[in-house]
């Protein structure tokens, strides 16, 4: 695909310089009818590579349903170079439900790829997913939130032995990527496994519109566009500072230690010290508050935004950093700018 040649798909045909606007039926409700996933495939009139950006496997994760519209709907893709099949909702039923799961049938879609016919519900719709819009592309980038309760910065997970991968990662511009196989059964995990690089881009949290991360992700999208040149006037941009958090430091997740009200001392994105207090732990008849510091100094990936815990739950996700990124850091947070430099 993305040769000048028509994109195919079980039941349709969309030629170069056609676009497409699909309602792509992956299953059915009680009553027999249809459950159909929306599906934008735009064929650009000039050869390139295909590419699928996807969002909302999770149904109530809603920033990256509104970077792929805005991709598909609102950019002029008059000079395409390429194909793209956006995807903006892959979890319907969950969506309209406003939950993250698929509603009755309890399965994660994200775990489900790349489904199977003749399966379970959840694997049976992942495969038509999968084998019509998925299979055919060249790269992808799969958008995410964080589960209800916390937030994440913006970042890329990847598997960054995968070259492919690699390049794919890093072009789109962010701050932090962590490297890491996709678990089983996860869209990028698969794609990646089947062929088809893909990234996933965590931002915010669920249940929301957050126009800050938004275009923030929009630029990373123009980003990898530049690269992989399916749009001539953009540029692969240099975030100004890069950290790749790989192997056993791949998560760090600070747990609360008694069960309580939180109050959290710092916002994603925040770089804090050793020893800092992060939060806060109390509850409404003791006054001996618990205080939860920094075991090391790093960046806080993503926090909680539900204050209130049992022991052993999650308060935020603290990477450790370089040396050279922390001193970057540490000039932009007492009001300095990132070294403009080349990544290294």
């Amino acid at each position: 695909m993305g040769d000048g040649e028509a994109f195919t798909y079980n039941g349709g045909r969309v030629g170069p310089g056609e676009r497409q606007n699909v309602r792509y039926g992956i299953s059915e409700t009680y009553l027999g009818d249809p459950v159909r996933i929306p599906a934008t495939i735009i064929n650009g009139e000039h050869p390139g590579p295909t590419a699928f950006l996807s969002a909302a496997a999770h149904g109530d994760e809603l920033n990256g349903i509104e970077v792929v519209r805005e991709v598909a709907h609102e950019w002029d893709l008059s000079k395409l170079a390429g194909t793209l099949v956006c995807l903006p909702v892959l979890n319907v039923p969950g969506f309209l439900a406003q939950q993250r799961y698929l509603p009755v049938y309890d399965r994660d879609l994200n775990r489900s790829f790349p489904g199977k016919e003749g399966s379970t519900s959840s694997k049976r719709m992942a495969h038509r997913i999968y084998t019509n819009f998925i299979e055919p592309c060249d790269f992808g980038l799969d958008f995410h939130t964080s589960t209800r309760g916390r937030t994440n910065m913006l970042h890329v997970r990847a598997d960054m032995a995968d070259p492919d991968v690699h390049r794919l990662a890093l072009s789109f511009g962010s701050n932090v990527v962590i490297d890491s196989e996709g678990p089983d059964g996860t869209l990028r995990g698969e794609a990646t496994a089947g062929g088809v690089p893909t990234i996933t881009i965590e931002m915010g949290e669920a249940h929301r519109f957050q126009r800050g991360l938004i275009d923030e992700a929009l630029e990373g999208v123009r980003s990898t566009f530049a690269e992989y040149e399916l749009l001539e006037e953009t540029a692969v941009r240099w975030p100004g500072w890069r950290t790749i958090i790989s192997g056993s430091s791949e998560k760090t997740w600070i747990r609360a230690d008694a069960g309580g009200i939180v109050d959290m001392h710092h916002e994603r994105g925040a770089l804090v010290h050793e020893g800092d207090r992060i939060a806060t732990i109390t509850n409404p008849f003791k006054d001996d508050d618990a205080a939860v510091e920094a075991p090391f100094t790093g960046l806080l990936v993503g926090v909680l935004e539900n204050p209130v815990v049992y022991p052993g739950n999650p308060l935020c996700h603290l990477l450790e950093l370089d040396v050279e990124t922390r001193r970057i850091l540490e000039r932009e947070q007492s009001g300095g700018t990132a070294r403009d430099s080349e990544e290294t």
